[in-house]
């Protein structure tokens, strides 16, 4: 090789790379070039040549993959030779390692990091440039050009705007390929911080008023920098700040406020994330010098009385003094009495109304209230007249809920809850009935002198019905009714039956059932089971008959079946075949009938079974004749086997015959033979037909010789055989010294006679003969063992003992062995692999609750013994015991005659199921209990009919099948008072976020909550019906609202509110539906070259815009043509004929899908525009420009025209030629484009736009906003520093004002466009949950381009185009 390649190759990218080298060996080597050690792929830029003795490769169009570590392999059967080549390729880094991350995302700022590439391109890397792209847009920004590490800390991005970035290595020949991120979206860690406290006066004068508040709860995360509070005039509808310095402290101290104004005040956080939402408004305070006391409260009067209290209530005093009223004073005198007392505390109450207990019956009193400020107490008010107090009579009243009116519906399995407030005095007694039936014992009445109300719980469609509330008192009586609805799965089918039952189906019949649940049946479904197996299996689950045939059943299968009808709640009630079913029909007829004899009074008769049984086994036969002078078939015997001898017959009688199969299904067709038979005797001689003369038979083997006779009348047949079996002698031994032996080797069963020879040198004596003998065993197998006991049982093992064999068979027992059976089972498992010696046994590896039976076998030398009879059954449960205390009862509830406790389960059941509990309770100065309640299986139990004030303890038993067990310890003491709760939602934080819902699904929001007595409950959703549009449903704890079929007009803001007479709370839930945008608005063609431009949709259908999809269509044409997809909101058409005319249309994309279309109204035709030139000379009145001498003339001189009209200047009707004293220049200026409004709230609107068509030869800077009040109000600016994008907040308005907008563009030499057309008016309202709706297609007409000519001289215009 050439010395060249023991340094490295270095090649530049694009060069090819040639690597050769001269070979030697013999034989010839075979040759292979590798690369980093593996073979290289075979690429049409990789040429190979090779030849005896000379090898080379060529690598074309190199690139910086191509470098690294070659080998040149030499092989032959003398050896191997590598040679290693390094090449080098100078050329462009690859793409930096990633991944590019990205940490420490702010909304202004992020940090990224990556690794160098694994290809420097041949160079060392000398620096890095990063780029970064909003998502919205399709060009790159360079964000720094020179970065000479792997991480960069990125600045100056813009808030909640969504970036890609990437970074590329550079060498010294050039730029790498680059790394790209994912998208991540501007925006801090943390948010505003949470509400702070609502806002309260400490110290109020005539102009100034010193507010203090609490912290929020919550910070967002990051360190609160300061507060907001401002103010709102009572008699004016705008908010202003109050504090123009950092505000940091909980307090602040207002001037400058205006004297006998009122003011109510707000406060917002704001830290690192931003500021967080305003406090709810303080009360109104009056700037005003608190000096004198409150006057008189308004008009005081009785609400109530009873025989021990009197209710009262007043409105505020007309005049506060100046100063906030602290509260109220109340008092009293017995009309004979001089001397007040006062009924409230020494510094009064806040409410306007008391309540005044401990008076005396019928006694009567004079009442009177004062208001306190800081000045003091004012003048008394007092109660006109005075008051009795006595019992106050009110005949019985009963207040329906709308909702009560209509029928309630409840879903089977939840909870009726039937809440009614109701009125009377005295106290009326209160009784529920149920129309049709009696009201059922799960029912709980809960009565109040305010409201009753009853509870079912676990509902069924037996609850349905009208129930009957009645009031009375010694006033009257008062009646209501309320209709109840259970949503159920249906009841069972009626009539179940099974017809028309074939050898493999059967068909199944049934009645719709008797209550469908108040829900259509929709379909049955139908299941079978074998009589052998536990488990059902379907056979159809969408049966929309009353009838079902059930195929391919197995022929004499043994079925249960079973059918359910089923409704939009589920799977209703089961109806099942009381007996099995077994599937089968009737036999086929026998087959041929045989004639096998006849006498005078008897004919024999055989027959072919049946070739089929109809899948039941046939019981019998029925052979049936007929006289032949008859004409009437009768039955002349039964049996079992295809064979019978009819008797009886009268001689001489000619008979038919037939036969006819039996099974438990019915009766075959009869099978007849085929002649009539004539009842007489026939004489045969009798005669022996032998098969065969020799049999041959193993020994120990059955021996059957079958012999056909013959004879009439039927001969008498007898046996013989001779004395031995055999006739020859064997010799068992020859040479037999002694005069005993023993002879082995015999045959189990066989008889043998032996005989004895007696042998000397002269030769065999004469034999001596045995008696026969028959070889048996001298024992046999034992007896069965006995007395199977199971003795003890445990859920994991079980002991057995027996008694041994009555009998051994005469030999030793050697053991046991042991077979167990499942009492449901069939088969017998052996439970011992060895022989158990004893006569008991530990029987482990049970099925906990299964029942099983024992038998036993004895093992002897003879064999297995039979079994003895099976154990008495028993199943693996341990050893019952009463179950151990419940716990110590807690106290859930209590009202003024009822306390509810709930416990939970003892730690041990005693090995039964937990029937129930007994509960007990006594007074606790008592010592004797009493029983409440003997059994309930729940674990909470009202206690009723107590004594209102009284303290009481309570306790609880545990029962089992077994007994009752110790009482658990007693509960804390309670008396039995009234308890109130106000209201409140028991939710999670997931409940307070926005609910997304996808187009088209249904969504339900879930509202647990809280609260005694019983809350109302009741949906707002603004502007919305929502009892006909969603499906509410409440119970005690929980409300929810289920809307179908979401579309985006059910997004926004839910309210549900609840009301209890204690109190309220309302809960607000947003929704949000994914639907596809709306279409895209204000499409425009643009300049004289086809620019189709757009506005964004409306309505966005709750996810950001992805794309928009271009489509064109030719008039004359039927078919649209997709034209582009883009992300911008403009696209340039190409492509198109000229002089034709074409239609557009564009569609909105999210991930959703495709927005409608929004269509051309009017086609466009492919052509220049033209508009003839025209000068705007508004602004030159008389078309004059004054100017003093030796000054500077200038001015700009609008004009349009298309295409840009060609500007001559000319001064007494000379051409003007430009010089360094007089200059003209001409310049297009465009105003920004569809300015719209994209978001409003009540004291803020957002706009956006798009950039001018035409920047005026430099780049766009900047834009200027103004607002000015609609109509006719005064243009002012509205941004305080420049605006670089095309949106912008214009905020700090006023609630419910209406304002206009207007947009300039700026460029880079100063130049300011014309305003836009004007957006508005538009009103500051807040649409939260409100959709802004799309504007109508409209295409803007072709408008001419205008321009300013700018002029510096003086002298007359002209221009042509």
């Amino acid at each position: 090789m050439d010395p060249k390649y023991k340094d490295v190759i270095v090649v530049s990218a694009g060069d090819n790379i040639v690597l050769d080298a001269d070979i030697h060996g013999k034989p010839t080597p075979d040759i292979q070039w590798l690369k980093e050690g593996k073979e290289m792929d075979k690429i049409l830029r990789i040429e190979v040549r090779i030849t005896q003795k000379y090898a080379s490769i060529t690598i074309k169009d190199c690139t910086r993959l191509d470098g690294g570590d070659y080998d040149l392999v030499l092989s032959n059967c003398g050896g191997t030779k590598s040679i290693p080549i390094k090449v080098k390729v100078l050329d462009r880094p690859g793409p930096p390692t990633g991944p590019l991350r990205v940490t420490g995302i702010m909304s202004d700022k992020c940090h990224l990091s990556w690794s160098e590439p694994l290809q420097n391109g041949g160079a060392n890397i000398s620096h890095y440039i990063l780029e970064k792209r909003e998502t919205s847009r399709l060009s790159w920004t360079v964000v720094d050009s020179n970065i000479p590490s792997v991480n960069y800390k990125v600045t100056k991005l813009l808030p909640g705007d969504e970036y890609i970035f990437r970074v590329m290595a550079v060498n010294k020949y050039g730029i790498g390929e680059p790394l790209e991120s994912e998208a991540i979206i501007a925006r801090n860690p943390y948010k505003p911080p949470s509400v702070p406290s609502t806002p309260e006066a400490s110290e109020i004068t005539k102009d100034s008023i010193t507010l203090s508040w609490n912290a929020p709860e919550s910070d967002g995360g990051a360190e609160i920098k300061c507060y907001h509070l401002e103010k709102r005039d009572k008699d004016g509808v705008r908010w202003t700040k109050c504090n123009r310095q950092k505000l940091t402290d909980l307090h602040f101290k207002v001037t400058g406020l205006s004297e006998g104004h009122f003011y109510e005040f707000h406060v917002s956080a704001e830290n690192e994330a931003g500021v967080g939402e305003f406090s709810d408004l303080s009360l109104f305070y009056r700037a005003i010098n608190a000096t004198t006391p409150p006057g008189p409260p308004h008009h005081p009067k009785v609400t109530d009385h009873t025989s021990s209290s009197v209710s009262l209530s007043w409105g505020k005093p007309a005049t506060d003094g100046g100063a906030y009223i602290k509260g109220y004073i109340v008092e009293m005198k017995e009309v004979s009495s001089e001397e007040w007392i006062i009924c409230t505390p020494p510094a009064g109450i806040q409410a306007t109304r008391l309540t005044v207990e401990s008076l005396k019956e019928n006694a009567e009193y004079n009442f009177r209230v004062c208001a306190i400020n800081s000045e003091g107490v004012g003048e008394p008010a007092d109660v006109h007249g005075s008051v009795t107090a006595s019992e106050k009579i009110e005949a019985p009243e009963i207040e329906l809920d709308a909702d009560l009116r209509k029928v309630v519906s409840v879903r089977a399995g939840g909870s009726l809850r039937l809440f009614i407030t109701i009125r009377g005095r005295p106290e009326p007694s209160v009784k529920w009935e149920k129309e049709d039936g009696t009201l059922t014992e799960r029912a709980q009445i809960e009565s109040t002198s305010s409201y009753t109300m009853l509870v079912i719980d676990n509902v069924s469609r037996f609850d349905s019905g009208k129930y009957n509330l009645t009031l009375e008192n010694k006033s009257g009586t008062k009646s209501a009714f309320v209709n109840v609805r259970v949503l159920d799965t249906p009841s069972s089918p009626q009539k179940f039956e099974v017809k028309d039952v074939k050898k493999d189906s059967v068909t199944l019949c049934w009645d719709t059932p008797l209550t469908d649940g108040e829900a259509k049946i929709t379909n049955y479904v139908v299941e079978k089971r074998e009589s052998t197996r536990k488990a059902y299996t379907t056979v159809t689950s969408n049966c929309t008959q009353t009838s079902f045939k059930v195929d391919e059943l197995q022929e004499g299968g043994i079925f249960y079946f079973r059918v359910c009808a089923v409704n939009e709640y589920g799977f209703g009630v089961m109806a099942e075949t009381k007996n099995p079913i077994k599937v089968a029909q009737v036999p086929m007829p026998p087959g041929k009938v045989t004639l096998v004899d006849v006498t005078k009074n008897s004919v024999t008769l055989t027959w072919v079974k049946p070739v089929h049984d109809g899948g039941s086994k046939i019981i019998c036969y029925n052979v049936e004749m007929q006289p032949k002078s008859s004409d009437k078939w009768g039955v002349s015997c039964t049996v079992k086997v295809p064979e019978a001898t009819v008797s009886n017959l009268t001689p001489g009688e000619t008979y038919s015959f037939r036969v006819i199969a039996l099974n438990e299904k019915g009766k075959s067709e009869p099978q007849e033979l085929g002649v009539p038979v004539v009842a007489k005797d026939i004489e045969i001689e009798p005669s022996v037909h032998l098969l065969f003369n020799t049999y041959s038979v193993k020994a120990g083997e059955d021996l059957t010789v079958e012999v056909p006779v013959r004879g009439r009348p039927k001969p008498v047949v007898s046996w013989k055989k001779d004395e031995t079996s055999r006739l020859a002698w064997t010799l068992v031994h020859g040479e037999v010294k002694t005069t005993t032996f023993k002879v082995t080797k015999l045959l189990k069963g066989n008889e043998y006679i032996f005989r004895v020879l007696a042998v000397n040198k002269f030769g065999l004596g004469e034999a001596l003969e045995s008696e026969m003998v028959k070889v048996t065993e001298p024992y046999t197998i034992p007896g069965a063992p006995t007395n199977v006991e199971i003795t003890s049982v445990t859920s994991e093992e079980m002991k057995l003992t027996w008694t041994k064999p009555a009998s051994d068979g005469g030999s030793e027992i050697l053991g046991y062995i042991i077979e167990r059976r499942e009492k449901s089972g069939l088969h017998w498992v052996r439970v011992n692999r060895d022989l158990v010696k004893d006569l008991t046994a530990v029987i482990s590896k049970v099925r906990r609750g299964c029942e099983y039976e024992f038998r036993v076998y004895a093992e002897n030398s003879a064999g297995l013994s039979p079994a003895s009879d099976p154990s008495p059954s028993a199943r693996a449960e341990d050893e019952l015991l009463v179950p151990s205390p419940p716990t110590k009862p807690k106290i859930l509830d209590h009202t003024k005659n009822s306390i509810t406790i709930a416990w939970k389960k003892p730690l041990s059941d005693g090995g039964a199921q937990i029937l129930g509990y007994s509960v007990e309770y006594k007074n606790s100065e008592v010592t004797e209990w009493i029983v409440a309640i003997q059994m309930t299986k729940s674990n909470e139990f009202t206690v009723s009919g107590l004594t209102t004030d009284v303290q009481y303890v309570f306790a609880v038993k545990a029962i089992n099948k077994v007994g009752v067990s110790e009482q658990s310890p007693v509960s804390e003491s309670q008396s039995a008072t009234e308890r109130k709760e106000e209201p409140v939602f028991d939710i999670d934080i997931e409940m307070r976020k926005t609910l997304i819902v996808k187009h088209g699904n249904s969504f339900t929001l879930t509202a647990p909550f809280k609260g005694k007595p019983v809350p109302s409950v009741t949906w707002n959703k603004e502007e919305v019906d929502l009892k006909a549009r969603a499906s509410i449903e409440t119970t005690e704890t929980c409300t929810s609202v289920t809307i179908e079929k979401a579309t985006r007009n059910d997004s926004g803001q839910y309210i549900v509110t609840l009301d209890n007479g204690v109190g309220t709370a309302s809960l607000p839930v947003m929704i949000k539906v994914l639907d596809t945008p709306g279409p895209p608005t204000n499409v425009k063609i643009t300049e004289n070259t086809v620019t189709i431009a757009w506005s964004k949709p409306e309505y966005d259908g709750g996810s950001r815009i992805t794309s928009y999809l271009i489509d064109a269509l030719e008039k004359g044409q039927q078919k649209w043509v997709k034209c582009a997809t883009v992300k911008a909101n403009t696209h340039i058409i190409k492509n198109l004929r000229e002089n034709a005319e074409y239609f557009f249309r564009v569609r909105a994309e999210n991930h959703a899908g495709l927005s409608e279309p929004k269509e051309m109204i009017i086609p466009v035709v492919v052509k220049d525009q033209l508009d003839a030139p025209e000068f705007d000379m508004k602004n030159f009145p008389h078309n004059s420009v004054y100017v003093r001498a030796g000054s500077n003339l200038k001015f700009e001189l609008p004009l349009s025209g298309k295409p840009m009209p060609k500007v001559t200047m000319s001064r007494g009707n000379a051409p003007v030629k430009c010089g360094k004293r007089f200059s003209y220049e001409v310049t297009p200026e465009k105003p920004p484009a569809n300015v719209r409004i994209s978001e409003v709230t009540k004291n803020s609107i957002s706009l956006v736009w798009q950039k001018p068509p035409f920047d005026g030869g430099s780049k766009i800077t900047g834009y200027m906003v103004e607002r000015r009040d609609a109509p006719n109000g005064r243009w002012t600016k509205a941004n305080f520093t420049n605006v670089i994008d095309t949106n912008f907040t214009v905020s700090g308005l006023t609630q419910d004002q209406a304002y206009e907008f207007r947009i300039f563009a700026k460029n880079a030499v100063g130049s300011i466009s014309n305003p836009s057309l004007i957006a508005g008016p538009v009103t500051c309202v807040d649409i939260s949950g409100k959709f802004i709706a799309a504007t109508l297609l409209d295409i803007s007409c072709y408008h001419a381009q205008q321009y300013y000519s700018h002029f510096i001289t003086h002298g007359s215009v002209s221009s042509h185009s």
